[in-house]
């Protein structure tokens, strides 16, 4: 991938550990659980006005959702851009570092619940080391 901007999981730098232990536990709602958030990160997704403000991990995992979104007869939006939807909007909303990562967790977390939301398979593994 030569574009430097968007969503690329080979850019989190999370721990392997780290990111199955998230995405195998219980969701506590604490905003900073989900891997590359921390009390920077969540601030900056706590502000905002109705919709916009995330303060606790449901709500992140719902405005990932929102973004899969909206479909019709012409265009599904499919797993590589929705996880582009998200990296951009979190983006949007300030967060410079490890929004990689953050994509990763959620929509891994996320096909856990919902098998096929994500889908990294269609990412190219050839680079992993």
């Amino acid at each position: 991938m030569s574009d430097a901007q968007g969503y690329d999981p080979k850019r989190s730098r999370v721990n392997d550990d780290t990111m199955a232990d998230f995405i195998r536990g219980s969701v506590t709602g604490d905003v900073t659980e989900v891997p590359g958030i921390g009390p920077a990160a969540a601030k900056k997704l706590a502000c905002g006005e109705g919709d916009e403000k995330v303060t606790n991990t449901y709500q992140l995992i719902g405005k990932f959702l929102m973004l899969k979104g909206p479909d019709d007869d012409d265009n599904k939006v499919e797993s590589m851009e929705h996880c582009e939807k998200f990296w951009y909007w979190l983006q949007d909303k300030g967060i410079s570092a490890h929004r990689s990562a953050i994509v990763k967790a959620v929509a891994c977390k996320v096909n856990g619940l919902f098998p096929g939301v994500y889908d990294p398979d269609l990412y190219d593994d050839d680079d992993d080391e």
